[in-house]
């Protein structure tokens, strides 16, 4: 057996699209397929506007924040919760107190086939 970390402390800062207060910790890269990461959102942390590069699911796995697709209106998301974003949809996310969600990245995810809607 071995252990990894995925921690923030093995992350690295984020600025990208005027994000702040985030550190991406990457998991697993299959070529082709799939990317998968850890974003640890800060106190006062934003994943800035941007457009997805493939579909996206952000499944949040401590904390709690906001996310929001293309229009203002920002949804409360916590703990429990994911928010897909479908290929070249603008989305951003953040949080006042800090979250922390793991990122699937692929072509291939239809997270509706195992994910009840909320």
């Amino acid at each position: 057996m071995k252990i990894y970390r995925f921690d923030a402390g093995v992350g690295r800062a984020i600025d990208m699209f005027g994000s702040s207060h985030l550190t991406l910790s990457r998991i697993v890269r299959v070529e082709g397929a799939a990317h998968i990461g850890c974003m640890h959102i800060g106190a006062g942390g934003v994943v800035g506007f941007h457009q997805a590069i493939v579909r996206q699911l952000f499944l949040v796995v401590n904390g709690a924040g906001w996310v929001r697709g293309e229009g203002p209106e920002r949804i409360a998301i916590a703990a429990g919760r994911a928010a897909y974003w479908e290929t070249g949809e603008w989305h951003e996310s953040g949080s006042e107190s800090g979250m922390v969600a793991i990122v699937i990245e692929s072509e291939l995810l239809e997270p509706g086939q195992f994910m009840p809607e909320a």
